[in-house]
């Protein structure tokens, strides 16, 4: 099991096409898209967002991301109604951002505390290139037209995420924690474009052989 999300909105289009986004992500995370009234209008329905949370929730719990103030009222409710208040969570993020991030720390085996945190986290703040002390590095070239977009970035969280490393990724001048979905995009790192993976701790090889052979299968796409 892993944690659900639930993304509450006014609009039933926006709630779907974030959940459809984010399971791009998560192809094992249960996400609900909880949008609109029972007519199709548009606004946030309690009973909706609350069947929503019922079938998101698998016994891990869940997040609920939502995108106007009245939707966060709703959730709460929800929240408050549901059979284990404990085992959910409202996150204030960008509905979108905090979608995607939630979706591959779910992914990766995250519990709700840790999901709900990577949500609503920003991403780091960029750096100059600088490799941590005694730390491993390899330069790859991104042979796949997009580069670091947003399913390559998940993908690439995803590989490392069970290992015990420090990870960062260097482009033109800036680094990324290799963790972070959204600090990788945030690289711009396209097809063609040179990237430095640098890694310290125990599996810091093995976080670089992976990574590499991510690039070399050109992110399975």
């Amino acid at each position: 099991m892993t944690v659900g999300l639930v993304i509450v909105s006014h609009s039933a289009k926006l709630a779907e096409g974030v959940a459809e986004l984010a399971g791009q992500m998560a192809p094992d995370v249960v996400i609900k898209a909880a949008g609109g009234m029972e007519d199709g209008s548009i606004g946030t329905d309690f009973d909706r967002v609350c069947t929503a949370l019922e079938k998101a929730d698998s016994g891990d719990g869940a997040v609920l991301l939502y995108d106007l103030g009245s939707a966060r009222m709703i959730a709460d409710l929800a929240v408050e109604s549901h059979a284990n208040p404990l085992r959910a969570v409202v996150v204030d993020a960008p509905v979108v951002e905090g979608a995607v991030a939630a979706a591959v720390a779910a992914q990766g085996g995250g519990d709700l505390a840790g999901v709900a945190r990577a949500a609503g986290e920003r991403p780091p703040e960029f750096g100059e290139e600088a490799p941590p002390a005694n730390g491993e590095s390899v330069e790859l070239l991104l042979r796949n037209e997009v580069g670091l977009h947003a399913r390559p970035a998940a993908l690439l969280v995803r590989t490392i995420a069970s290992l015990k490393a420090d990870v960062t990724v260097h482009h033109n001048g800036q680094q990324a924690d290799a963790r972070s979905v959204l600090a990788l995009m945030g690289l711009s790192a396209r097809g063609g474009d040179t990237i430095k993976v640098v890694a310290d701790g125990p599996d810091a090889a093995e976080a670089l052989r992976r990574i590499g052979k991510l690039v070399e299968i050109e992110f399975e796409e």
